[in-house]
């Protein structure tokens, strides 16, 4: 089953006094290009998530934002420096003596006064903090999964329609490609009798040469080739791997058959097809670059 590159998906997961939470966006990116967010205290999470995520991720941009928050059980303590408050006061003292002004400090004008209150976080286990985080990235990474593959029925059923006009117009030219070749052999033959007019030449040699040159118009290879890429296109549709960078090459190969038949293909019935072949395979193009 196919996949969409783009999609979102969030989860929160709660253990000893920590909830994790995370949030997981992506776009469509020729590659795989994984970003982590983390708060700076957790900066050790972000490598760790990346890889975790990498296994499920195979090709997009994808954004994870992760926050942590502590319950104030055992976020750490706060200590007061009663020795630098107590210079501090002296000095506004002596400095409201010296140029006659009132002292109107107050104990909360002390909390914008650097060094006085100290926090000291309480020391934390990365090893089970990196633990729990996972478990919330899986979560994002469940619901990530689930809309993706919504998206991607969707795509599926849009690409094989689309798949299926390109087969039924192979076929369409398969069946005309005798009556080019035929047709072009009878320009070739008229066009020298009419050269050569009342002068002798050796009839069976000019219907050899003429054979010769109308198969410059054969595209049995070529309608071959692009039926072979029409059957692995679909064989790569019903695959659990991502699909998405092979599709888009065998795209390319597609759409160079069906531009070599079209140049062979010296007929007015035959453009027509290959024209809406070619129709076709740039709206696959365009879908393929938003599947995984």
């Amino acid at each position: 089953m196919i996949k969409s590159m783009t999609g979102y998906g969030s989860a929160v997961y709660s253990e000893n006094g920590k909830k994790y939470s995370v949030e997981i966006k992506s776009v469509n990116n020729r590659y795989s290009d994984i970003s982590v967010k983390a708060p700076r205290i957790y900066g050790f999470l972000e490598d760790a998530l990346r890889k975790r995520a990498a296994e499920r991720i195979r090709r997009g941009k994808a954004d994870i934002y992760v926050t942590v928050e502590n319950d104030g059980a055992d976020s750490g303590s706060v200590s007061v420096d009663i020795s630098l408050a107590a210079q501090y006061m002296k000095a506004f003292s002596q400095l409201s003596d010296s140029l006659g002004i009132p002292c109107n400090m107050k104990s909360e004008d002390f909390l914008r006064i650097q060094d006085v209150f100290r926090v000291e976080k309480a020391e934390e286990n990365e090893d089970e903090i990196t633990a729990a985080a996972k478990k919330a990235l899986d979560g994002a990474l469940d619901r990530f999964e689930e809309m993706r593959l919504r998206e991607g029925e969707k795509m599926l059923e849009d690409l094989q329609t689309h798949l299926a006009v390109i087969k039924e117009e192979t076929a369409h030219i398969e069946a005309h490609a005798p009556e080019i070749v035929e047709q072009y052999r009878k320009r070739i033959e008229e066009r020298v009798r009419d050269i050569l007019g009342t002068a002798p030449y050796d009839e069976t040699r000019l219907l050899t040469e003429a054979a010769v040159f109308s198969d410059r118009v054969n595209v049995n290879e070529e309608i071959v080739r692009l039926k072979s890429h029409i059957s692995q296109f679909s064989e790569m549709l019903a695959s659990d791997e991502p699909v998405g960078r092979k599709i888009d090459f065998l795209i390319q190969e597609m759409n160079r058959e069906t531009n070599t038949i079209g140049s062979k293909s010296n007929d007015l019935e035959a453009s027509k097809i290959i024209i809406n072949i070619k129709a076709e395979i740039e709206k696959l193009r365009e879908q393929i670059q938003n599947v995984e």
